[in-house]
């Protein structure tokens, strides 16, 4: 009997994707720089990915066009949009986070994969600046370009100093939540909401996610699409 072909290991992930545990460490360390410090996060991990998923896709499909290669991309992680607000288990304001969170990671996976899909290297510094303006954390290039190097110098501080003092958790969770609902196109107030609310986290998460991301989607293709 013919087995199914094996799943590659970068479309795996990308079912299960969600920000590494140390990048979590960083944002709510400096929640101010949360989008930035996700951006440059996600050009590091998940450039390279991109990259690898057009080169397997092309590979299996050698007559597939760039258009179609950024349909599959942005149908895949539309979809992950869609459930990842439901899945979580946590509630209340970590939940509320946590979502979002994982929201902003997983667009920035899609913009890298759409970049990819159009031969823009994914795994390349302007990428990050891209996100941050795509994802209308900064409107303009220049000032993400700014914020970015503000950020990765205060990576560079905790790393040298051991780790960074922050505020009062609660404080410091409710800074992250805003930074990132922003990145992720959904206003704070409706995720936690829906994590407040029994069943409301299905159907209000289910649409506001998506509509974010299929939002998120048509900008990306504006600005990378060939003229």
């Amino acid at each position: 009997m013919t087995e199914a072909p094996q799943k590659p290991a970068s479309l795996a992930a990308a079912e299960n994707a969600e920000p590494p545990g140390s990048l979590w460490a960083r944002m709510k360390a400096d929640p101010q720089y949360a989008p930035e410090h996700l951006a440059l996060e996600a050009v590091r991990r998940l450039g390279p990915e991109a990259a690898e998923w057009v080169r397997l896709t092309r590979a299996d499909n050698p007559e597939i066009t760039p258009d179609e290669l950024a349909d599959l991309a942005v149908k895949r992680f539309t979809t992950l949009a869609r459930i990842s607000g439901a899945v979580s288990g946590a509630t209340g304001l970590p939940g509320a986070v946590l979502d979002v969170g994982v929201l902003a990671w997983n667009q920035a996976r899609m913009v890298l994969h759409v970049a990819a899909a159009y031969d823009h290297d994914p795994s390349a510094s302007e990428r990050a600046t891209d996100l941050l303006v795509l994802q209308r954390v900064h409107k303009a290039a220049q000032s993400a370009r700014v914020a970015l190097g503000v950020a990765a110098g205060r990576e560079r501080a905790v790393r040298l100093l051991g780790g960074a003092a922050s505020g009062p958790l609660s404080g410091a969770m409710v800074r992250l939540g805003v930074k990132l609902a922003g990145m992720a196109g959904v206003r704070a107030a409706k995720k936690v909401f829906a994590k407040m609310i029994p069943g409301a986290a299905v159907v209000l998460g289910t649409w506001a996610n998506a509509a974010a991301t299929k939002n998120l989607a048509g900008r990306t293709r504006e600005l990378y699409r060939p003229a």
